[in-house]
This record gives C-alpha cells, sequence and structure tokens, in this order.
C-alpha cells in the first residue's frame, strides 16, 4: 500500500479521468440505446457505472476526495432503490474505512510529534488502524495510566491534498449532479472547501471535543469521549466500543433503528444550544451505539469534532418561528421572515401561499408525534424538487441560501439522510418542544404541547432552528429534503 497520493499531479489526473469515463459510458448508453435496450433501463445501468468508478477513486485518495465521497453518501437515500442498491455498500464503506497509511508512515509522524520516545507515553499501541477516514486514521493503544485510548494521526500532506482535490471536484460538479437528484453538488464541494483549515487543526478540534464532553458528561443519552492528548498531527481521545451506525444501517433491529435516530435528532437539536456549537459532519461513520451501563437501553457515542460549527447563541431562532408559524399556516408571516433573514432577495417576489405549499411536505415529519423516516419519503422530496417541470423546483431556483445558514443547512439534511437510512421512527416533535423555543412559544398558547422537564435550563433563551431551515435554505440549492 502506498502512502497517501500527494503529488497534485497524481492526485488530479486520477479525478480528471472521471468526467473522461462519464463521456465514455454515455457513449456506450447511446450504444446501447441503438441496439434496443430503453432509455431508462441505460440511464440506471449509466448511474451505476458512473457511482462505482466514482466511489472506488474517491475512496483510494482519500484527502478532499474521500471528505466529499463521506458528504455525499449521506444522501444516498434520494436515490431510486433500483440504482442505490448496487451500490449502497460503495457508500456505507465510505463512512467507515479508506485504504491505511503504511506503519512507518504512521511512526515517522509519531516521532516528529511526539519525540523520538514516543512509545513510552502508550502501555500497548496497534499499529494495525482501526479506522482511516479521509485526513487521518484512527488507531486503538492504550495511554500509559492504563485508559484505552483512540490516536488520531493526520495523513501528511492531508492540507494540499484537501485543496487540490476539492479544486479539481469544482470543476465537473454538473457532471456529478445526477447521482444525487435535486442536490447541487458544487456549493457542497465550495463549504468542504472553506472548512479545511479548521479540520486540518487538532487544537480546535480538541477544544470542541473537550466541551462537549464537559457538557454531555452525566448525560444518560449520549456519551462524547473526552480528550487525553493533542499536538499538531496527532489527537488522542478516549476509546468507546460500540456499534458503528453503518452497521445499524445495514443489520440494525427496529429497536435500535429507532433508538439510534432519536438520539440522533436529540444530539442534532441540543447539541448548539447546550454548547454554542453544531457537530457539522453527521455522517454514519462517526456516531456508536452503546449499551446503556445501568439498564437494557442504548447510548449514543459521538466521534470526531474537526467540523464545528460555531453558534454562541444557538442555532438561529427565526428558524424556529419560521417553523411554528408554517405549521400553523400563517403564510404571510412566514414568507416575511424569510425575507428578513435572506433566503428570498429583495428583487424577488414570491407568492407566500406557494412558498408555504413548498414547505409544507418537507416538515410533515413535525406534524406528528412520531414519523417514520423512510428512503421512499426522501426520495419523493428529493424527485418533487428535481423535476424541472414541478412549481417546487421552478420556486426553489429563486430561494436563496444566506452564508450563515450553509452549514446547518448541510447537517440539518445530512442528518435527515441518516434517518432515512435507519428507517427510524422518531418523535422528533418532542426534540423540538425540548430545544427549540421558538417552536414551543405560541403551542402552548394554542394548547398544542406542554414544555417538557426535560429541557435544560436555559434552553428558554438559547436560539434554535428546526428542520425548516433543512426546508427553507435546502431549496436554495435544490437540496433533497
Amino acid at each position: 500500500m502506498s502512502d497517501l497520493p500527494r503529488k497534485a499531479v497524481t492526485r488530479t489526473a486520477k479525478l480528471a479521468a472521471l468526467p473522461l469515463g462519464f463521456a465514455g459510458r454515455a457513449t456506450w448508453g447511446l450504444g446501447k440505446r441503438i441496439g434496443g435496450k430503453s432509455a431508462e433501463i441505460v440511464a440506471r445501468e449509466l448511474q451505476q457505472r458512473t457511482a462505482d468508478q466514482l466511489f472506488k477513486v474517491l475512496g483510494e485518495l482519500k484527502g478532499g476526495a474521500m471528505k466529499f465521497g463521506q458528504a455525499l453518501s449521506v444522501f444516498e437515500s434520494a436515490l431510486p432503490e433500483e440504482v442505490a442498491g448496487p451500490y449502497r455498500a460503495a457508500l456505507t464503506k465510505l463512512q467507515e474505512a479508506a485504504p491505511p497509511m503504511p506503519t512507518r508512515t504512521v511512526h515517522a509522524v509519531m516521532v516528529e510529534r511526539l519525540g523520538e520516545e514516543w512509545r513510552e507515553l502508550f502501555l500497548n499501541f496497534e499499529d494495525k488502524p482501526s479506522a482511516a477516514a479521509s485526513i487521518g486514521q484512527v488507531h486503538r493503544a492504550v495511554w500509559h495510566d492504563g485508559r484505552e485510548v483512540a490516536v488520531k494521526v493526520q495523513y501528511p500532506g492531508a492540507g494540499e491534498a484537501l485543496l487540490s482535490d476539492l479544486t479539481q471536484l469544482s470543476r465537473f460538479a454538473k457532471l456529478l449532479g445526477p447521482l444525487i437528484p435535486g442536490m447541487d453538488i458544487k456549493p457542497l464541494i465550495t463549504e468542504l472547501r472553506d472548512r479545511v483549515s479548521e479540520e486540518l487543526d487538532y487544537g480546535l478540534e480538541a477544544q470542541a471535543q473537550r466541551e462537549h464532553a464537559a457538557e454531555f458528561a452525566e448525560d444518560p443519552d449520549v456519551l462524547v469521549p473526552d480528550v487525553v492528548f493533542q499536538s499538531e498531527q496527532v489527537l488522542v481521545t478516549e476509546w468507546i466500543d460500540g456499534i458503528p451506525l453503518a452497521e445499524v444501517i445495514s443489520d440494525g433491529t427496529d429497536e435500535q433503528r429507532d433508538r439510534a435516530g432519536q438520539l440522533l435528532a436529540r444530539f442534532l437539536f441540543s447539541g448548539p444550544a447546550r454548547t454554542g456549537l453544531l457537530h457539522a459532519d453527521p455522517h454514519p461513520g462517526n456516531f456508536r451505539l452503546l449499551p446503556e451501563e445501568d439498564g437494557p437501553g442504548w447510548r449514543l457515542g459521538v466521534l470526531d469534532f474537526g467540523t464545528v460549527d460555531r453558534l454562541p447563541g444557538g442555532l438561529p431562532e427565526p428558524i424556529g418561528d419560521c417553523l411554528r408559524m408554517t405549521l400553523e399556516g400563517q403564510a404571510d408571516a412566514v414568507y416575511e421572515v424569510l425575507r428578513e433573514e435572506g433566503f428570498v432577495k429583495e428583487e424577488i417576489e414570491l407568492d407566500p401561499d406557494a412558498v408555504l405549499e413548498y414547505l409544507l411536505p418537507i416538515i410533515e415529519p413535525m406534524e406528528v408525534e412520531e414519523f417514520t423516516f423512510t428512503r421512499s419519503w426522501m426520495r419523493a422530496q428529493a424527485a418533487r424538487i428535481a423535476d424541472i417541470r414541478s412549481p417546487a423546483h421552478q420556486l426553489g431556483k429563486q430561494l436563496n441560501l444566506p452564508p450563515a445558514y450553509l452549514l446547518i443547512h448541510r447537517v440539518t439534511l445530512s442528518t435527515i439522510g441518516v434517518l432515512c437510512q435507519l428507517n427510524a421512527t422518531v418523535r422528533l416533535r418532542d426534540e423540538l418542544e425540548d430545544w427549540l423555543p421558538g417552536f414551543l412559544l405560541e403551542y402552548e398558547e394554542e394548547g398544542f404541547g406542554e414544555e417538557s422537564d426535560s429541557a435544560a435550563p436555559g434552553v428558554a433563551e438559547a436560539q434554535g432552528p428546526d428542520a425548516v431551515e433543512g426546508a427553507a435554505d435546502g431549496t436554495a440549492v435544490e437540496a433533497p429534503a
């Protein structure tokens, strides 16, 4: 196994070959159609072949290519089942693993960052990585005080690889569009590129993880491993065992799926209110399902805080207000909030009732006490927004995505994608009532609900969003949910 491909020319050549391969398969498809196969069957085969090559290359390169693949993989639920089925395994593999870097490279990084005697810090260090991802890989070890730890080692040259890959991918983003109907790929790549410096900074990651670990230390539902040690390219955290969420998606029981989904939604909405930080990399590889210590249930283990959105006041309050008013059918009020927040630009005029009609299907999970997230529901949302003949598509093209909402939008959509992969039944409205004061305010007056006792102190003052933000700003980039 070679090192992470570091030479820009090598990586660029591999990525540049992708659109050439796409073009070649299009020619192959034309030949198939001339030979008598239907356009629908040929299109399906083309999509499968394109995805096979795409994810093979992304997995081999790691770096920004791998990061893009992981971000894309959570939207697999939006694909038609007959297309998604054949390469779902490839997507799941991207969520959990990538080819590891050689042991000699790992040791070289450890010597450079921790000194020649680095092994004295550990009672045991496993050279074989337990997980390998986009910019680093994780080794299981035992710290010198006896604690089991996870040692994340950054790939040499990861920063250059990230920037080079994402720049190259952005050049043919339109060719990747058909892989995920209804989603504009280019803003996703741009946002990933903008986050490169933060992703590479293990000091920032350690700080974010420590803050989460302290806040959730006594939480019965969520476990965040604490930071043990950190240097420039090495991060040591407490080790947690558990079932990777990718395994729950593929083989979990209904109980595990529902519990994982509920806790994932809870962490998404409670985290910013409690820490002022939004965990912004919600692909299944970053979560574990853990048995409760004193009970028959399950907890959610959360890993990798390399990408966070800093929200000192919590999630934006106007989104919570917008969700509540959408549920109440206040078309004019919803439209006014969207204009004030920049989702509708000053020069654009839209019909408030049409905007409300656009949003209602997306917020269906919040209208009921519990909702089962399914791939078919996700596909229906994607198809509605992607179909250029539909009013929803035409309206969505006129909406705008304000920069302040960009990362919140991606996290919300990604989380919904994972819930659909889990096929989880979730009481989403419970989480909104606990953590989104704008959502509960009017509902208490109308008798629709009562404030939950489990809401943390100070939540009433926290700013909070809801999945309408994924709706409202999702439309701006024609996203699938």
